[in-house]
Parts: structure tokens; sequence; C-alpha cells
């Protein structure tokens, strides 16, 4: 696929393009109606483009990240708070 042209465009051309040539005359109303049902058709199934799946997959990256220091953080503050009232019990003990 051409990186500079839009999919839908160049797969309504591919299509296009498998025309016989006696039907050279509707080539370009089948490439316009071929984009139009491409795109449609995209659109219902919610697909996305490679840069937005990217920018996406970043997104969750970094909240991945954001989750697992926040689990270790807590998992810390777990441990220090059942500590704190052990150390607290043995204290009055000894009063």
């Amino acid at each position: 696929m051409n990186s500079g042209q839009n999919p839908f465009d160049d797969i309504a051309n591919r299509l296009a393009g498998a025309i016989p040539p006696g039907l050279e005359h509707l080539r370009r109303d089948l490439q316009r109606n071929f984009r139009a049902i491409l795109h449609s058709e995209f659109q219902r199934l919610g697909l996305v483009s490679r840069e937005e799946f990217e920018v996406q997959s970043a997104v969750l990256r970094n909240t991945r990240e954001q989750l697992e220091a926040l689990e270790a953080r807590v998992t810390l503050l777990e441990q220090q708070a059942s500590a704190a009232p052990a150390r607290g019990k043995s204290s009055k003990k000894k009063a």
C-alpha cells in the first residue's frame, strides 16, 4: 500500500483495477462507490487507523505503569498500617 495514500483510496483503486477492460467507463463510478462502502463498513466495524492505535497503546502503557506504581504504594502503606498497631500494642503492655 502506498503510505501517502488513504487506505480506502488504495483498496478502491485495486478493486477498480480488477474491472475488465471493456467496462473502463464504469471505473470512476465504481471507485467512488467502493470507497464509500469501505469507509462506511470500516466505521461500522469500529476499526481505527494505525496512528490512532499507536496513540491509544501508548496511553494504555502509561496507565498500566501508573497503576503498577499505585499498587506497589498501596501494598507498602498496607504493610506499614498493619505493623503500626502491633508496635502500639507492644508498647502498651510494657507500660
